[in-house]
C-alpha cells in the first residue's frame, strides 16, 4: 500500500516551497509535484521587497507585519539550505519632475512612512545615473534570490524523496471527501500552488486571475559598484559576479501572443536601461514568465467550495517575495490549527 501523506502540493515555486517548509515545521508530511518549475514566475523574478511603490508612493499593504516575518523566515531557510538568499538593500528611486519630488516630500513627513525613508545619496550610483531631476531613498527594503531559493529547495526535496518532477495530470486525480489519490500517492488534502498554470486547473479556474507577462534582462555591468537597487524607469538589481537583473515589462493577455521572450520587449528594456545609466553593459540572458496576479491584488487562500480535500495557495503577483512567508504561515495555521482565514485573502470572497 502507498503511504498516506498529510498534503500533496502541486507546484514547487515560491508559494509551494514555503508552504511545504511551514507544514514540515509543524511535523506534517508533504509530497510535491512540479514540472521542474518550467515557465514559473519565481524563476525569473528579482525578489524585490519594496515598502513604497507606485506613482503615488504608497506603502505596501501590511508591510509593517510582512517585512519582519519575511526576514526571519528567509534567514531560517538560509541556515537550513546553507545558502545566502536574503539581502537587505536600500533603493534609490529617480524622481522625474517637480510634482514627483513634492509628492515624495509629502510622504516623507508622514509618521507611518518614517521607517522607510532613507538617504538618497550614493556616490557610486550618482556617477553612472543619466541626468535626473532628483533622487529619493528607501530603506528597510530587501532582495530575495528567488531562483537560487527554488533551486536549493528543489535539491532539498529531492534528497528527502518527496518531489515528483513531472507535469500534473488533472485526469489522474481522484477526489474523496477526506482524501485524494493521484497515481501512487494518497493524501488528506492536495494544495495547488501552480502560479499562472492555475488558469488550466478545472477546480480553481473560476477564480479571477489577471495574468501579466513580464520580461527581464540579466546583464553584466562592470562599472556598477553599488549594492543598492536603482529604480529609474526599470529596476536595476544587483545579483552576483557583476551581473544585474533589469526589469520588468508588463503585458496583459490581450496584448501578447507568446509566453516566450520577444525582440520588442528586449528592445524596450535596452532603451530604458540606456536612459537610466551611461556605462557599458553586456547582455547575459533574456527571460520571460507570466505572473499570477489577482484583480483585487490579494492572494488566493482557501478550500474548494465543494471538495474540502482540495485547496489553493496562489495569486502572490509581483510582491511574492514579501507576501509569501506571512501568508504561507497563515494558511498553515488554517490547515492544521483550524484558525480562521482572513477575509481579504479567503477565496470565499469570490463565491
Amino acid at each position: 500500500m502507498s503511504k498516506v501523506h498529510n498534503y500533496i502540493i502541486v507546484g514547487q515555486g515560491l508559494a509551494g516551497s514555503l508552504l511545504a517548509w511551514f507544514l514540515q515545521k509543524e511535523g506534517k508530511s508533504v509530497y510535491l509535484i512540479d514540472n521542474q518549475h518550467h515557465g514559473a514566475a519565481s524563476a525569473v523574478a528579482a525578489g524585490i521587497v519594496n515598502p513604497i511603490t507606485g506613482r503615488r508612493f504608497v506603502k505596501s499593504w501590511r508591510f509593517d507585519e510582512l517585512l519582519p516575518f519575511a526576514k526571519q523566515t528567509y534567514q531560517e531557510i538560509e541556515k537550513e539550505l546553507r545558502s545566502s538568499l536574503f539581502f537587505e538593500r536600500d533603493i534609490i528611486r529617480v524622481l522625474f519632475n517637480n510634482k514627483e519630488e513634492n509628492d515624495w516630500l509629502a510622504r516623507s513627513i508622514q509618521k507611518d512612512y518614517q521607517n522607510y525613508i532613507g538617504k538618497a545619496e550614493d556616490i557610486d550610483l550618482e556617477s553612472i545615473i543619466q541626468p535626473h531631476f532628483a533622487l529619493a531613498g528607501i530603506q528597510n527594503s530587501a532582495q530575495v534570490d528567488l531562483p537560487t531559493l527554488i533551486q536549493h529547495f528543489q535539491k532539498y526535496f529531492l534528497e528527502k524523496e518527496i518531489l515528483l518532477q513531472e507535469k500534473f495530470d488533472y485526469a489522474q486525480l481522484k477526489i474523496e471527501d477526506k482524501q485524494v489519490h493521484y497515481k501512487h500517492l494518497t493524501a488528506q488534502k492536495i494544495i495547488f500552488c501552480e502560479g499562472q498554470q492555475a488558469q488550466h486547473n478545472p477546480y480553481f479556474n473560476y477564480l479571477p486571475f489577471v495574468l501579466a507577462k513580464g520580461e527581464v534582462l540579466i546583464v553584466k555591468i562592470p562599472d556598477y559598484h553599488s549594492e543598492k537597487m536603482l529604480k529609474h524607469g526599470v529596476f536595476i538589481v544587483p545579483l552576483q559576479d557583476e551581473t544585474y537583473w533589469i526589469g520588468a515589462t508588463n503585458e496583459w493577455p490581450a496584448y501578447y501572443t507568446t509566453e516566450s521572450p520577444t525582440v520588442a520587449n528586449k528592445t524596450k528594456l535596452l532603451d530604458k536601461l540606456n536612459q537610466a545609466i551611461h556605462c557599458p553593459f553586456e547582455i547575459v540572458e533574456h527571460k520571460a514568465a507570466v505572473r499570477p496576479t489577482v484583480k483585487d491584488r490579494r492572494p488566493f487562500l482557501g478550500l474548494h467550495p465543494k471538495w474540502k480535500s482540495l485547496a489553493i495557495f496562489n495569486g502572490l503577483g509581483t510582491k511574492g517575495a514579501s507576501l509569501a512567508p506571512f501568508w504561507a504561515s497563515h494558511f498553515c495555521d488554517f490547515l492544521i490549527h483550524q484558525k480562521d482565514l482572513e477575509k481579504e485573502v479567503d477565496i470565499n470572497r469570490f463565491n
